[in-house]
């Protein structure tokens, strides 16, 4: 995969950018923007318009992108920061999309080496969803329209479902005497492992020993203290076992993202 640099020397395709949307996402992005030297109008409240703006940014629910892209004026391109939406919703506007591949907190966000899902309308649009990007210190990737379900998915199991399964891990810690920040060590130098060595080499425990009395000790302690994370264990110990046996199959071919 290509990664881009950006060319200082470049004239902007855009250097005043109106961020619409007063969430976490806008405001993290608003200042990230400003810090890289773009004019920043925003963020603005929905139902604005971005008067001023060479392009406007919308950073608002996936369902309300169509009904504030209708309130822009035609003529300048206006994007979007869904990762699951497509360029659609954005009609008739020359439109892009820049989806930071990064959790966003209420004490915002630190973009720098974060991969950032693009799209454009029109090679002008892309080239300035890739300048943003950029800009931003995000690494951008051109994802196609059919594709980005099942990005946003991956985004979702990535972040989202895990701080799901290190709440049901906390939970059955604390029946042990165990606090959350006891078990924060394990969990970073896990997600390390698989961020260097991927998920096959990385897989320790029980499971991959193939020690299944440990497994059924662990199974009933967790029936006698947590039952209703039963179905969660059971599908965990199952996929696990799974990824165990992976290393004995082919690997299914994947489809290459494109970098812009």
């Amino acid at each position: 995969m290509r990664e881009l640099e950006r060319d200082s020397s470049d004239k902007p395709a855009c250097a005043r950018v109106a961020v619409v949307g007063r969430g976490r996402l806008g405001n993290a992005l608003a200042t990230a923007l400003a810090n890289a030297g773009y004019e920043v109008l925003g963020p603005l409240g929905r139902g604005a318009d971005g008067a001023g703006a060479g392009a406007v940014l919308l950073c608002v629910p996936d369902e309300e992108i169509a009904r504030a892209a209708a309130l822009i004026e035609p003529g300048r391109p206006v994007g979007h920061c869904s990762g699951a939406t497509g360029l659609g919703p954005l009609a008739p506007h020359e439109a892009f999309s820049i989806h930071p591949l990064m959790t966003v907190t209420a004490q915002g966000a630190e973009f720098t080496g974060a991969g950032a899902a693009i799209a454009g309308s029109s090679a002008r649009a892309l080239n300035l969803a890739e300048e943003l990007a950029l800009g931003l210190g995000l690494r951008p990737v051109v994802i196609a329209e059919d594709d980005r379900p099942a990005y946003h998915a991956a985004a979702s199991i990535a972040s989202n479902f895990l701080i799901t399964l290190q709440a049901a891990a906390e939970r059955v810690a604390a029946t042990a005497g165990v606090d959350r920040e006891l078990l924060a060590p394990l969990v970073r130098a896990t997600v390390e492992n698989w961020a260097s060595m991927g998920a096959e080499r990385a897989l320790t425990g029980p499971v991959a020993r193939g020690d299944e009395a440990t497994v059924a000790a662990q199974r009933a302690a967790i029936a006698d203290r947590a039952p209703d994370l039963l179905p969660l264990f059971d599908a965990l110990v199952e996929a696990t076992r799974s990824l165990a046996r992976a290393g004995e199959r082919p690997v299914a071919p994947r489809r290459e993202a494109r970098a812009a």
